[in-house]
């Protein structure tokens, strides 16, 4: 099982030159898992930076995989991970997501880099040579 994190869907949305680390995840969609979280940072970042309409069309695309809402579980476990890994409320929910469902966590996040079940991308741009 996979979760991409909200920075992989917009990379991907873009079809930006790292869309490629997460295209295989999210095009297996019996595979995708997406919290609800990164429903609600996709649809906010997408409406601010063109319009409700497109943030919609978006938002059809991420729930092609199974949408998981914040349960009790996942709430207090992410409280946990969030005093332990010093990550934000929204990556921590996140993260205690992919850690109960046994799912990798692909995302180009700095916050996550170096921990359990995650694949990590730097984003660097080549410079061709």
């Amino acid at each position: 099982m996979n979760i991409v994190d909200t920075s992989g869907w917009l990379e991907y949305l873009a079809d930006s030159p790292f869309a490629e680390n997460y295209a295989a995840a999210i095009e297996r969609t019996d595979e995708l898992l997406v919290p609800s979280i990164v429903l609600y940072e996709v649809f906010k970042k997408i409406t601010l930076a063109y319009d409700e309409n497109q943030a919609f069309q978006a938002i059809a695309q991420l729930k092609q995989g199974q949408v998981l809402d914040v349960d009790e579980s996942v709430a207090l476990y992410a409280g946990k991970i969030s005093l332990e890994k010093k990550l934000p409320m929204a990556d921590a929910l996140i993260y205690a997501t992919a850690i109960l469902h046994h799912a990798a966590l692909l995302t180009q996040d700095a916050h996550f880099e170096g921990l359990p079940q995650v694949k990590y991308f730097a984003k660097t741009v080549s410079d061709g040579s």
